[in-house]
């Protein structure tokens, strides 16, 4: 593998150059500058290789994975994306081809978000894989989308399908049998290229009380809400929708 400020200088320093701020990662930090009236907004997820994806999983895909898992929170929050900052740990057998493919994937979602890198750091480590992300957005002062906002008599919506990343990852893991192969690409997609919802949240912004990130499960990250909230909720479970997907795996 690269040393360390090769890796750097061949590697992630392309992914920041378009974030001034980022000095190019020559500096120790970043510098960043807020625009006025605006509230600064940041989130950070972790993705361990055996845990959060499969060991063999293309490099590309957990690179856009990584950003987009992040993204869906600040999308929740209603906020837009401005940079991020990446913290690596690779083993030994983790070879330059990997890596190049990892900020592959980085790069095509930066383009496709509107986001760049800021800087960050790389170790080696003899365990897994180790991600780590940590987004930043900002938004309108005061018009944060907060879990603890709902409001008795709120209306519970969902942007999409519901179910889909589960399964999918039981299609990576070969556990999914008598699925068409469309319906499994499908869900291999959403496992692998979850959709964050950043339009979708900016809009929503002085219109919805509160919102959330389901990364857990509907049930469970609604009642993050409704603990935040001090709420219940009632959930009219045929309502919920399904893709074709997992109506043919639950049929």
């Amino acid at each position: 593998m690269l040393a360390e400020f090769n890796l750097i200088a061949e590697i992630f320093a392309p992914l920041a150059k378009d974030f001034p701020g980022a000095l190019g990662l020559l500096d120790d930090a970043a510098i960043i500058r807020p625009r006025a009236g605006r509230d600064m907004v940041f989130t950070k997820d972790l993705m361990v290789s055996g845990v959060h994806f499969p060991e063999r999983e293309p490099p590309e895909f957990v690179g856009r994975k990584l950003l987009r898992v992040n993204l869906s929170d600040l999308a929740a929050m209603g906020a837009e994306p401005v940079g991020y900052g990446l913290g690596v740990a690779f083993p030994e057998n983790i070879d330059e081809s990997w890596l190049r493919a990892f900020a592959t994937g980085l790069a095509k979602d930066q383009e496709l978000f509107g986001i760049s890198l800021m800087g960050g750091d790389t170790v080696a480590t003899p365990g897994p894989v180790t991600l780590s992300l940590t987004a930043l957005g900002d938004l309108p002062s005061g018009q944060a989308l907060k879990r603890s906002s709902a409001r008795a008599g709120d209306l519970i919506m969902v942007s999409g399908t519901v179910g889909d990343g589960a399964l999918g990852l039981r299609a990576v893991l070969g556990e999914l049998t008598g699925l068409s192969g469309i319906h499994r690409a499908y869900l291999l997609e959403r496992f692998r290229l979850p959709r964050p919802r950043l339009t979708l949240g900016q809009s929503l912004r002085g219109i919805a009380h509160a919102a959330v990130d389901i990364s857990d499960g509907l049930v469970a990250d609604l009642g993050h809400i409704c603990v935040a909230s001090g709420l219940g909720a009632s959930v009219c479970v045929n309502k919920i929708p399904l893709s074709d997907a997992a109506t043919e795996f639950l049929g």
